[in-house]
């Protein structure tokens, strides 16, 4: 088993955390950047993430305007140590195989040139040529369309892999960047149009309108009554136009059309209309008031088009922006509070049973249910679940259902509107939003309150629910691990759980014995938490005496391995030259009770410890005891606890 190392598993959370963020600012800069600012930000974005992958060039082609099938480049990054492009790069001549898997829509993903086929052997010189080891190159398409472009990112310093999730991330920015190039173009075609209003009537894409405010009449080509839905007429008002409008968006359209009248500048909007098929529209329109042989106003003039496409681009922009940055968010909070575990240690057979539970239900959808002590280590066996199951690519997210109030889980989980209740002042995604497409675990199931867990039951089944004060269904593709140190089956028999609950958590049980059950399991741990503390504190342990390991095997260990962890981290502290030095806790009693043997047991083991396992004399602890040392050596037989050498008792 390959062990991960904290600071290891920290460093690669910091590394993913920092492109996470930039990925979310690069989505956050495109939703509403200007059509003259979407080169310039092009530009700097393919120089973020050159810098954050460390590769040092990239480069966007596009389609020529006069022979579509040419591609040419119009956005580079590339280290000046590396050859120069041509003055006359095309696509056709320097990459045909390449260019020839962009056309149907494939990302072309090369690790090695010498991996590539014969049939691209002009791709390959070219890209030897000029110093590329290896190359990751994305189709640009937007709304479905045709190809007009590409997106590459290549490496000149060494080959390297591109594992799939990098490439999931990064052709979500090709496809930023092919919405806002298509976005561009279309704003420059409308300025067009509007410098040329008289030849626009037959536009595909735009209607053209004039409003008369005095009679309120409209004149408009048949494709605006196309837009809107609606049979061309001659008889057409603003009256009727309004009635087309949304009604939160009446309003502001008609002070538009009010301001636009006043101050003769060119304004501009977007609303939404209903068609008469209920179908929902969002229109651009943009206009101009105009005057007449008099010189006063008479009239608005102006162009509709259909941004319907763009809208829709626009909100799943924001949606992936906020959960971007929900994930960078909680990547930030779990390199803040990650559990003290890295890994799961023990080879005894009772942990051995528990592993092949793990890797019989990992590669399922399954739900789970940890049962264990406090203690135990039921998140680990939550996270070793999802990282060996085809989820493990997103980051497993958590739910403590014990430690947040009742009047806060609910918003926790299933997320809020902003006002849905006193203090709500912002929106929130739930965690079962943000573990959309992942793990959420949750621990302490058995602390949630009977409302919760109806709504708890209503995801598990169908995958749905509704966030706080909002009335939409929201779906989502979740699988839940559960855990518990209660026994459900009696909470639902005392009727504070609920049975259809129960039973569909308890899919696939996974039991975790108690450290008191696994003795044998207890030296691995112990070195395991030595070199932990060793590297905190800066000290060296390099032997732990056989009598001390006795004394940690004998104890019952009522909080598991927890307990085991703290009680070796002030082993350690305490601790001088070389040798663990121990000092044993007195049993807390709590769950489970002792039984009056281990009490006993547990008493003597305590105090042989803190007279360093002297029996006799004045300073021994028989006397400490109130005992003779026959009877303690008696006692000690009786009860198995061992000599300071670790062997049988005999009385001397």
């Amino acid at each position: 088993m390959i062990v991960q190392t904290e600071p290891d598993r920290q460093a690669k959370l910091e590394e993913r955390l920092q492109f996470e963020t930039l990925l979310a600012d690069l989505s956050s800069r495109f939703v509403n950047v200007p059509p003259d600012q979407v080169d310039r930000e092009i530009a700097e974005a393919q120089s973020s993430i050159c810098e954050c992958l460390g590769i040092d060039h990239s480069a966007l082609w596009q389609a020529s305007p006069d022979d579509p099938k040419e591609l040419f480049i119009t956005h580079l990054h590339r280290s000046r140590d590396l050859a120069p492009p041509p003055n006359r790069a095309i696509a056709t001549e320097m990459f045909p195989w390449a260019l020839g898997k962009i056309g149907m829509k494939q990302i072309v993903c090369i690790s090695a040139m010498a991996s590539l086929p014969a049939e691209a052997a002009r791709d390959r010189e070219t890209w030897l040529y000029y110093g590329i080891k290896s190359a990751l190159v994305f189709p640009l398409s937007a709304g479905g369309g045709p190809v007009f472009g590409s997106l590459s990112f290549d490496a000149t310093q060494k080959e390297r892999d591109w594992p799939e999730s990098l490439q999931k991330r990064l052709q979500v920015i090709a496809q930023v960047f092919a919405n806002a190039l298509e976005r561009k173009k279309a704003d420059e075609t409308l300025r067009e149009s509007e410098t040329r209003l008289s030849l626009a009537a037959d536009s595909a894409n735009a209607g053209l309108w004039t409003l008369v405010p005095e009679t309120g009449h409209i004149w408009a080509t048949k494709k605006a009554f196309e837009l809107f839905g609606l049979p061309w007429s001659e008889d057409f008002t603003l009256e009727k136009f309004l009635d087309t409008v949304h009604p939160e968006d009446r309003e502001a359209v008609q002070d538009v059309i009010n301001d636009a009248m006043r101050s003769g500048k060119e304004t501009s909007t977007e609303f939404r209309i209903v068609r008469p098929d209920g179908t929902v529209r969002w229109i651009a329109s943009r206009g101009r008031r105009h005057s007449g042989k008099n010189g006063h106003p008479d009239r608005l003039m102006g162009v509709d088009t259909d941004v319907t496409g763009a809208k829709e681009i626009e909100h799943e922009l924001k949606k992936l922006r906020e959960r971007l940055q929900a994930e960078s968010d909680y990547l930030r909070e779990e390199i803040r509070v990650y559990g003290r575990f890295d890994e799961i240690v023990g080879q005894s057979t009772k942990l051995k049973k528990v592993f092949q539970r793990i890797e019989q239900v990992a590669p399922t959808d399954s739900t789970v249910l940890i049962a264990g002590e406090t203690g135990t280590g039921k998140e680990l066996v939550a996270r070793a679940i999802h990282n060996l199951s085809r989820r493990s690519r997103r980051v497993m997210v958590k739910v403590d259902c014990a430690s947040l109030p009742a009047t806060l889980i609910e918003s926790e989980l299933f997320g809020r509107e902003k006002g849905a209740y006193t203090g709500a002042l912002t929106k929130q995604a739930g965690r079962f939003e943000l573990a959309d497409g992942s793990t959420l675990f949750l621990d302490e199931i058995g602390e949630l309150s009977l409302e919760l867990q109806a709504k708890l039951l209503r995801v598990l089944e169908d995958g749905q629910f509704e966030r706080l004060g909002s009335p939409k269904t929201i779906s989502v593709d979740v699988r839940v691990i559960a855990a518990t140190h209660r026994d459900l089956a009696e909470k639902v028999k005392d009727g504070t759980f609920r049975q259809d609950l129960y039973y569909r958590l308890n899919v696939f049980p996974v039991h975790l014995p108690p450290l008191r059950e696994r003795p044998e399991d207890i030296p691995s741990l112990v070195w395991s938490f030595v070199g932990e503390f060793e590297k905190q504190m800066g000290k060296k342990v390099d032997s732990i005496p056989k009598r001390v390991m006795d004394l940690l095997q004998n104890y019952s260990w009522p909080g598991n391995i927890r307990e085991l962890r703290n009680v070796i981290e002030q082993a350690v502290i305490v601790s001088n030259g070389g040798q663990l030095y121990l000092d044993m806790p007195t049993s807390a009693g709590n769950i489970p009770s002792p039984t009056l043997k281990e009490a006993e047991r547990q008493h003597i083991v305590s105090v042989l410890s803190k007279t360093d396992w002297r029996i006799k004399g004045p300073a021994g602890a028989a006397r400490l005891l109130g005992m003779n040392s026959s009877t303690l050596y008696s006692a000690m037989r009786r009860l198995g606890i061992p000599n300071r050498n670790g062997k049988p008792n005999i009385e001397a």
